[in-house]
């Protein structure tokens, strides 16, 4: 049955804002007019439909997106609401107008930023985490969790759970015992770093690729040789010349499932030649799996780690862009007992507990399945703002840069079709107030550009995009 709240809006099935986007628009604008008033209740999905005479799964779409931003809130077996505490003016409906740079913007250099592939903060399922933290607090064994008598690899339930969503969600055959957890997968690098290289020891790492693991290594007393990537990711022939050089090397660093930054995917014979080499000559793979959770085809593909021929591996994870950029944490697993155990040494001289409570809290989310929902949602959020960047990108600058669309991770790989000379593009966006970076390899000569989108509003993407094809 209606509500007596009737929605009014004229869809344009010809314009190039999705449907679903058109309906979530005019739902904002009914709650920020007050025609819908916090704790009203909205008329089912099938109704919606029938009413705007559109598909179901279109109506579906646009509740989703108002009830991740905060419009909306849904109540099991009741329906729909209104929120009672809707979003300020400044994120949602200032982003759905035309930009316009206010005072305190114009004391900034810039107001988007195209990032590396960040999630967005507001979508972390904070409530449920704090309420999780309180329950943990309050009537947990708070005074043993709040001594300093943790174990040197972290909580062991939480490391437990952790091995079992490895082994059973990627494909591995981990321990809890071989499985340290860390503040974030910074802390996870840098730990591995410390205890498996030596001053003069070299490693192999993907160019372009990522700095903060290469910053790393060389604290370490590491060298780095560079190897190139093309269409099927790490090009082997470079580390087969290595490896004949007679080289020190030690290991090899990869992001095989989403290569940072271009987000290739390895390739499966490129795959099971690597870990060939690696078992023949007795280097470590250093594996960061950065955005797992964030796949939208079939099924993510397997760590290498997951291969149980391989010898010598180090598998890099993270939880932070799950629940939140700002929780750290992460973890690391190798099959290497020795080198757990100094990394667990080492760990406690630099962070003596951890954080038992945090995990102890996140545990408590991945247990009550708040986790898996939460990835499920926003797993349909992100692809959904995947295709609407790739729109931009063809429409705006599809004669300028060449890219494929990512089937996973939050961020596209723009590779300028032209020589590019950067100091003078990132000027020149800067002067637009969009800021870009370009630091992805060891000489500084790349000419490409991640373009992340988790973060930025519809409206800031397309100003962001417009500039860069104005720049270009």
């Amino acid at each position: 049955m209606l509500r007596s709240w009737k929605f009014e809006v004229q869809l344009d099935k010809k314009s190039d804002k999705a449907v679903y986007l058109q309906i979530a628009d005019a739902m904002i604008k009914d709650i920020q007019s007050g025609r819908l008033k916090a704790g009203e209740a909205l008329p089912g999905g099938r109704n919606l439909a029938q009413l705007l005479k559109v598909n179901r799964n279109t109506v579906v779409e646009a509740l989703n997106v108002l009830i991740i931003e905060g419009w909306l809130v849904s109540k099991e077996r009741q329906g729909t609401f209104v929120a009672k505490n809707i979003p300020k003016l400044t994120s949602t409906i200032k982003s759905r107008q035309p930009t316009s740079m206010t005072m305190g913007q114009l004391e900034k250099p810039f107001h988007i930023q195209f990032d590396d592939g960040h999630p967005n903060a507001k979508i972390a399922p904070v409530t449920e985490l704090a309420r999780a933290y309180r329950q943990i607090f309050s009537f947990k064994t708070k005074w043993q969790l709040m001594n300093y008598d943790g174990n040197a690899l972290g909580d062991i339930a939480f490391r437990q759970e952790i091995a079992q969503m490895l082994n059973h969600q990627r494909g591995m055959q981990v321990h809890e015992d071989n499985l340290c957890m860390t503040r974030g997968s910074q802390m996870a690098m840098y730990l591995t770093a410390q205890c498996l290289l030596e001053i003069g020891d070299e490693v192999m790492v993907e160019n372009p690729g990522y700095q903060p693991a290469w910053k790393a290594f060389e604290h370490a007393g590491a060298n780095l040789l560079p190897v190139g990537v093309d269409e099927e990711g790490l090009v082997i022939d470079e580390v087969v010349q290595y490896l004949k050089s007679n080289k020190r090397i030690k290991a090899i660093y990869v992001t095989p499932h989403h290569q940072y930054p271009t987000t290739v995917t390895l390739s499966l014979k490129r795959r099971l030649e690597l870990i060939r080499l690696s078992n023949e000559y007795g280097f470590a793979i250093i594996e960061d799996d950065y955005d797992n959770e964030f796949h939208f085809g079939y099924r993510p593909v397997l760590p290498l780690s997951s291969y149980p021929e391989l010898k010598n591996y180090v598998y890099i994870g993270t939880l932070s862009k799950v629940v939140s950029p700002v929780l750290r944490v992460g973890y690391l697993a190798s099959n290497d007992s020795c080198l757990i155990e100094k990394v667990g040494q080492l760990r406690k001289i630099i962070d003596v507990n951890g954080d038992s409570i945090m995990e102890q809290a996140v545990l408590q989310l991945i247990k009550d399945g708040a986790i898996k929902r939460h990835i499920k949602k926003v797993t349909s959020y992100y692809k959904t703002k995947r295709d609407f960047t790739a729109g931009l990108l063809k429409k705006h600058l599809k004669d300028k840069v060449n890219y494929n669309i990512p089937d996973g991770g939050l961020a596209f790989w723009l590779a300028i079709k032209v020589p590019t000379d950067w100091v003078s593009l990132s000027q020149k966006m800067l002067q637009k107030g969009v800021k870009i970076t370009s630091l992805y390899t060891l000489d500084g000569n790349t000419n490409g550009l991640r373009l992340g989108y988790g973060v930025l509003t519809e409206e800031e993407l397309e100003e962001g995009i417009v500039a860069l094809s104005c720049c270009l």
